[in-house]
């Protein structure tokens, strides 16, 4: 009998046990599955928590190669690298939790949807700057050799009113002075002799000119004898600077046509020796001649 309850006491006692094994060995499956699954998640915080780093980091680099471009948008551009950095500091400050991560993705994926608008508008910009660059740089070519053809043309233009003007200017031709003895009757008579000259006679002619300004015109006569000394009016005229002594003026009426003048300069006591004799257009010398006394 006692042996009896010996038995059922030792398979009670083995029954118990084995409970307890079969307790422990459960609780310590569990408890290697929970760490398992913690490591598991902590692993997978820190590669989500590194993929969203490197994701920043490249859209960081991605604004600085922008940026660097220096176009209109880099205030903006600026800004928004700006942003990504801060994100990038509190990503770096995080404990990598899920609902962080979650929040630092979504944050991510607007920054990088805002970045692809901002690079299409800036390259737009681009583009329209290099059309204006070439449009500008064609403008110029064009302006520049329209420069050159004005500048050329204003030459011309210059160099056809010399012409003109040189044209235009009258010629005087055939000039020639004598002395004269003036007889009682009025008759003049040619003479050599300074003793014998009452009269100097000045002609020229003034050639036709059909581009020449028609009108009263004004030629300063200017005798001057062997001694330097200007005959007649010894009237003096100021031309701007300079300054001109002449005998008389010569008042011409020309109209186009070929003109003969002839003027006749009264005096005595001549000087023997070589005259000279100039015609003024203002202070413009257009002819000259001499000739001598005996």
């Amino acid at each position: 009998m006692e042996n009896q309850q010996s038995s059922s006491s030792l398979k009670a006692i083995i029954a118990v046990l084995a409970v307890l094994l079969v307790g422990s060995l459960v609780y310590v499956f569990k408890l290697t599955s929970d760490v398992d699954t913690v490591q598991t998640e902590l692993t997978t915080k820190s590669t989500e928590k590194e993929s969203v780093m490197k994701d920043l980091q490249e859209l960081k680099a991605t604004y600085d190669a922008a940026i660097a471009e220096n176009t209109s948008m880099s205030d903006e551009l600026i800004q928004e690298r700006d942003k990504v950095v801060n994100l990038i500091k509190d990503l770096e400050k995080s404990k990598g939790d899920v609902a962080s991560l979650a929040k630092y993705r979504t944050q991510y994926v607007a920054m990088q949807n805002n970045m692809k608008v901002l690079l299409a508008e800036n390259e737009g910009l681009k583009m329209q700057n290099t059309t204006l660059t070439t449009q500008r740089d064609s403008t110029r070519v064009v302006l520049g050799e329209s420069k050159k053809y004005n500048e050329a043309l204003v030459g011309q233009n210059e160099e056809l009113s010399k012409t003109v003007e040189k044209g235009s200017k009258l010629t005087v031709l055939n000039m020639k002075t004598m002395a004269y003895k003036l007889r009682s009757s009025g008759k003049q008579i040619e003479t050599d002799k300074a003793s014998r000259a009452d009269m100097l006679k000045v002609s020229f002619t003034i050639a036709e000119n059909s581009i020449a300004k028609s009108g009263d015109k004004n030629y300063y006569i200017q005798v001057i004898d062997s001694k330097s000394n200007v005959l007649g009016d010894k009237k003096t005229e100021n031309f701007g600077d300079n300054t001109l002594t002449y005998s008389f003026v010569s008042k011409v009426k020309y109209e186009n046509k070929t003109v003969q003048v002839s003027e006749d300069l009264p005096g005595k006591n001549f000087e023997k020796g070589t005259y000279f004799v100039n015609v003024f257009d203002k202070n413009e010398l257009v002819s000259k001649t001499s000739f001598t006394l005996k």
